[in-house]
């Protein structure tokens, strides 16, 4: 059997009340030690910087104008054009008063201001501070209170949020960046505020006209400051210092090289997760880092697909559902060929299957099957797809193997968390064995099993069930003026993630629970509300689920939100019509969605127990 991480120590039985733990892992590559990191790549900055100078005309950031409604091709900046447009960025700041330590806040959807407020904070030594409204109502105003953030860089449409009555912390405000520019109501209103507001072009003809020289950071100083929800309601602030990505990107090198295919410069990455998460900000520091290029998706995720056709990238990062997505597309596609060619594709699928698990290559296991139908699959991702990753949560394993075989790429799966720095494991391609899991320890990472009583999970049983526990040199900080919590999260130098893994023979991770978000029902059962939801996302036919419990009650309830286009096939092969909410009233689909939610459950089972 092929074995992926290396048993570093033994785990131990529990005593005086302390819980059992499981063995430690490490990455095949650490074995014996961490490598050592690249001391000229220290930091966040000197990853980009010494980039432009490598490859200064390669196309960096690209992104598609709208002009009167319409979607344009992409245009591109350079290495070099972005380069000099962050040096006017950050003298602009500096001459607004920004000193190194201040506070930056970045608020929008992604796009090459957002990179360029990003890096220029990096020039100078300013902490990045990513501000998003997805966290919950009030949560802009807390990080702007909370992490001290004295300027801000703005995406139109989110300026009026900042000068919401209700976002009060906006006072303390001393300049604010749009993207683009501001209308003069906005300026008007930031003004009454003592706000100083600047259009992109105005800041940069400021910077232009008040050169300032940079500022570099040290390893050990504060990169970022990214919230994430915290269990008291309000976020947290994971304190990520430039040491801590600086040594992620090593060790994505490091795993990336033992492998026959390499990332070069003509990858292309397409960025639609928001640049607000841990995932997609790692992915495009990874890319600058080698000289790539990443192209925004337009703003509207129910045109994505127009944006991979146009971009044509080799890498895609996303969550479960876009792919459930993907894998949903394909299945609509194959249910309207006729009989015959349903049944070719359907045998070429095993074929290529068949191969695929005695350990071929997805490209070497049948090009045959390639060529005659999973080439069109490719086609539909743009024809150049050599990479999908999938994190946040787990994918199902029926879609991995689906994705596997037909989009003729290398499908992995990834686990990790804001205070990680990201991945924390990470899957190998072209291993079968891995399809459901999320891989093995990260270079610069070690991973344990620690004991859950209450829920019966054992790290020294067999199999070993427990929560993740992780250290090393990618681990946050601190949160952000919150020394208790930070405490509480490290235990015994191991931070705690609240996720339940199963470590399976050949040193690989599946997450099969979370123990966070826990619920006592009054029979005494614990039950994960978060990790019901993701399961039973996974039915077609269900678009969204939120599961309730209270621990007087032996039930649980849930709000389903089905798929409209699903949901209206269904009723077009039953007979029905009407508009959604019309459909939702019958029974006989009310029956149907309760059958196709038994038999999601009956297949994420993360085994006989449960």
């Amino acid at each position: 059997m092929k074995v992926f991480s290396a048993k570093v120590e033994d785990g131990r039985e529990g005593q005086d009340g302390k819980p059992s733990i499981g063995p430690v892992y490490r990455n095949l590559l650490a074995k014996n030690g961490y490598p050592s990191p690249d001391h000229d790549m220290s930091t966040a900055w000197t990853l980009f910087s010494s980039s432009v100078q490598k490859h200064p005309g390669n196309r960096m950031l690209g992104w598609r104008n709208i002009v009167d409604g319409k979607v344009g091709p992409y245009i591109w900046k350079t290495y070099k054009e972005v380069y000099d447009e962050i040096l006017h960025i950050g003298s602009a700041l500096r001459a607004s008063g920004a000193e190194p330590g201040c506070r930056v806040g970045i608020y929008g959807a992604n796009c090459p201001q957002w990179i360029m407020a990003m890096e220029a904070c990096g020039a100078h030594s300013l902490v990045c501070v990513p501000l998003y409204d997805t966290l919950g109502p009030g949560a802009v105003n807390f990080i702007i209170d909370h992490a001290e953030v004295d300027f801000v860089f703005v995406q139109d449409k989110k300026v009026k949020e900042l000068l919401n009555p209700n976002c009060s912390s906006a006072q303390r405000l001393k300049a604010m960046v749009c993207f683009t520019s501001l209308t003069e109501e906005d300026n008007a209103k930031a003004s009454q505020m003592g706000i100083k507001t600047y259009s992109w072009t105005e800041f940069l003809h400021m910077g232009k006209e008040n050169p300032q020289e940079i500022s570099p950071p040290q390893p050990f100083n504060i990169c970022t400051i990214m919230y994430t929800s915290g269990t008291s309601g309000d976020p947290k602030g994971v304190v990520l210092t430039h040491e801590t990505i600086a040594i992620f990107v090593h060790g994505i090198d490091l795993f990336l090289d033992q492998f026959e295919d390499k990332m070069t410069v003509d990858d292309v990455y397409l960025s639609f997760l928001p640049l607000a998460h841990i995932l997609d900000r790692m992915i495009e520091e990874y890319f600058f880092h080698k000289g790539a290029s990443v192209g925004y998706y337009h703003g509207n995720l129910k045109e994505l697909r127009d944006d991979i056709m146009e971009l044509k990238p080799t890498f895609l990062a996303g969550v479960p559902r876009v792919y459930d997505m993907i894998h949903e597309g394909i299945k609509k596609a194959l249910q309207e060929l006729r009989p015959l060619r349903r049944w070719i594709f359907d045998a070429l699928y095993n074929y290529k299957l068949s191969w695929m698990k005695r350990g071929y290559k997805h490209k070497y296991a049948s090009p045959l099957a390639d060529l005659l139908a999973f080439r069109k699959v490719k086609a539909k991702l743009g024809g150049r797809i050599r990479l999908l990753l999938s994190g946040g949560a787990p994918l199902s394993s029926e879609v991995e193997e689906f994705l596997r075989v037909t989009c003729c790429a290398f499908v992995v799966q990834g686990y990790g968390l804001t205070e990680t720095c990201g991945a924390c494991t990470i899957g190998f391609p072209d291993e079968m064995c891995m399809v459901g899991a999320v891989g093995a320890p990260a270079v610069y990472n070690e991973l344990r099993l620690e004991e859950v009583s209450d829920m019966g999970y054992n790290p020294l049983g067999n199999p070993p069930f427990g929560e993740i526990c992780v250290r090393g040199k990618t681990i946050f900080s601190e949160y952000y003026k919150n020394p208790e919590l930070t405490r509480e999260s490290f235990k015994d130098g191991w931070f705690h993630t609240g996720d339940i893994g199963q470590m399976l023979p050949n040193g690989v991770v599946k997450i099969i629970d979370r123990k966070k978000n826990l619920i006592k029902l009054s029979q005494g059962e614990y039950v994960a509300l978060e990790y019901l939801e993701n399961v039973y996302g996974f039915t077609p036919i269900v678009d969204d689920v939120w599961v309730y419990g209270n621990s007087f009650k032996s039930m649980l309830v849930a709000v389903v939100v089905l798929h409209e286009e699903n949901a209206k096939k269904w009723a077009n092969l039953n007979g029905y019509t009407g508009s959604l909410s019309e459909l939702c009233s019958l029974s006989k689909l009310q029956n149907y969605v309760l059958s196709e939610l038994k038999s999601t459950a009956e297949k994420n089972k993360p085994d006989e127990r449960f």
